[in-house]
């Protein structure tokens, strides 16, 4: 079924005013056939009403065709036609297109036709054709009437309309009774809440008041504590630091003669004046830490050279034969940027701590990259944490009860330490620990970036290039950085100026005559006295092979179109980067 499928009901004429009358019946009565109600009856017979009336005005007889729109929007549809020239404009008409869902008018030159359109609603459901057949017979019959039956029918209908406009009258009394009463208990409730939240307000403020106080208190106490703790560290250090050398001097060949007794107590002042210092120098670092004094100093780290310095340091500590100290090989990394002190520090905490605590199996570190961070992983097959000390290992100077406590030096600041400096660093800390099967603890920090790096004056530079124009260029730049510039006009008196005198930093021109950029770099690199000068290749805005010949020798690019202020920084920065990533100490 289409939706432009229809059905007609009745059609009637309308020529004067007793048939405006029957206009308005009939449409009534169709309505009330179609299942719309009341007020929709009433609508479509005004509609009718007054349309008709229009067209009787202007002296145009018309036809009035009752039709039933099937389909997905199912309504009833009046036609009215007629001939001659008719102005659908008007009070009527715009009575129609107030009442009813549409009002189509199509006007030609020999007359028009109007469809009048009011959708029946979603619960009444289209008759089916024996009930249209049934209609069609009930609504053949013609409509009588006259002004007399029409204004009687008109009073009624406006009785009508009045009784429901009473009622709902009534209806929004009662609901604006009804609100009035909620307004009410609204207000009512918003004052208890009011008064309510003054007194808290009141209690909130008070409770700041005294959480300031408090804070204050705290502050001060911790500051008090910080300078005590680095009075004391500084007090107790150097008459520690002169019983610790005068036992290793007392013990040193070619001293005076020690009995075996005598000996072994000079070994036991050094060994009890060590450990004093070791706690002495933790607790002034701590201290540091504590009081927001330390502050990072990044620079490229050389995880390989500083694995190396860490196993030589920790293999003292190794408890037997049955433990391992394992430091894997490190993965392809981004240049770390960060604080090699403090970063030693905290690796040396927490690798000194596994290998105290292992007795058989491996103390093992690892290095991952993690997105634009490294992970350092501390792993160890000791004896691992109860879960209930887990949240206690980081308080300072706790130690966990275990039967290896006695014979491992301490003083519980360690894991405190390395998670404070940590968080001075960027990172975290974390530690997971199951006892009988070991600890793993894993340093997380950011990998830091070539603009992290502080830029001071870089010392004496040396700048290489055969055009005097673009070497006069770079030196007013460099010459806001750098203590002393020395110019080279070709690669062949470059590298005798650097066997002359070193430079701190050198800035060459990739196609400098005699000996070329890359060649100088090459030598340089070679030279161990030499290897780990900061290059700077300056070059066209397309290197061709020189990037791979500069990443490969650890040494930056600079083109020479966009040399400037900003360029030159950065450039000197990541000089200093690659030679530290690529040439070994």
């Amino acid at each position: 079924m289409s939706d432009d499928e229809r059905a007609e009901l009745t059609r009637m004429t309308v020529r004067g005013e007793s048939d405006v009358f029957r206009l308005r019946g009939k449409g009534r009565q169709v309505a009330a056939a179609v299942g719309l109600d009341g007020q929709d009856q009433i609508r479509v017979a005004t509609a009718l009403s007054d349309v008709g009336r229009e067209l009787v005005r202007q002296s145009a007889a018309s036809t009035a065709v009752f039709t039933l729109r099937l389909g997905r929007v199912p309504a009833l549809v009046v036609d009215l036609g007629w001939a001659g020239s008719v102005t659908a404009d008007g009070p009527g008409w715009h009575t129609a297109r107030m009442l009813l869902h549409a009002v189509d008018v199509v006007e030609r030159a020999d007359g028009g036709t109007v469809a009048l359109v009011r959708n029946l609603p979603a619960a009444v459901l289209p008759p089916s054709r024996e009930t249209l057949d049934g209609l069609r017979r009930d609504l053949g019959g013609s409509t009588e009437g006259n002004a007399l039956d029409e204004l009687r029918a008109q009073n009624q209908e406006l009785l009508e309309t009045l009784e429901d406009l009473e009622r709902k009258r009534q209806e929004l009394v009662r609901a604006n009774d009804e609100l009035e009463e909620t307004n009410q208990g609204v207000l009512a409730l918003y004052k208890e809440l009011s008064d309510e939240l003054e007194q808290t307000n009141k209690g909130v403020v008070a409770l700041y008041a005294e959480l300031d106080e408090k804070t204050t208190q705290l502050r001060e106490a911790a500051e008090a504590r910080t300078r005590f703790w680095s009075n004391i560290s500084h007090e107790l250090r150097t008459p520690v630091n002169s019983v610790v050398g005068l036992t290793r001097l007392l013990a040193v060949p070619g001293a005076d003669p020690l009995t075996e007794e005598q000996r072994r107590q000079v070994d036991l002042i050094n060994d009890s004046g060590t450990t004093l210092l070791a706690l002495v120098n933790e607790l002034l670092d701590t201290a540091k830490a504590e009081s927001g004094s330390m502050r990072p100093k990044p620079a490229p780290v050389d995880l390989a050279y500083m694995f190396v310095q860490l196993r030589g340091a920790l293999r003292p500590l190794i408890r037997s034969g049955e433990v391992e100290f394992v430091v894997d090989d490190l993965p392809p990394l981004a240049p770390l940027v960060t604080d090699g002190t403090m970063l030693v520090r905290i690796l040396r905490n927490l690798l000194s701590n596994g290998l105290k605590f292992t007795e058989r199996g491996e103390v093992r570190l690892s290095v991952v990259e993690d997105d634009e961070h490294v992970r350092f992983v501390v792993a160890d097959t000791g004896i691992g944490i109860p879960p209930e000390q887990h949240h206690r290992v980081f308080e300072e100077f706790h130690q966990v009860p275990n039967r290896l406590q006695a014979g491992a030096a301490g003083t519980g600041l360690g894991l405190p330490y390395a998670r404070r400096l940590s968080g001075i660093l960027g990172g975290d800390l974390t530690l997971t620990s199951t006892p009988g099967e070991g600890t793993t603890v894993v340093l997380r920090l950011p990998l830091g970036a070539v603009d992290d790096l502080p830029l001071t004056a870089v010392g004496t530079t040396l700048l290489v290039d055969g055009d005097d124009e673009r070497r006069a260029r770079l030196k007013a730049e460099v010459l806001t950085l750098a203590d002393d510039v020395v110019e080279a006009e070709d690669g062949r008196a470059a590298l005798g100026v650097v066997t002359g005198h070193r430079p701190d930093l050198i800035f060459i021109d990739a196609d400098a005559p005699l000996v070329n950029g890359g060649e100088v770099l090459s030598v340089l690199r070679r030279d161990p006295a030499l290897a780990r000068i900061p290059v700077v290749v300056v070059c066209a805005d397309d290197p061709g092979g020189m990037e791979l010949t500069a990443s490969t020798l650890g040494a930056a690019l600079l083109r020479r179109s966009l040399i400037s202020p900003e360029s030159v920084r950065q450039a000197i920065k990541e000089a200093h980067v690659s030679v530290r990533r690529t040439v070994p100490r």
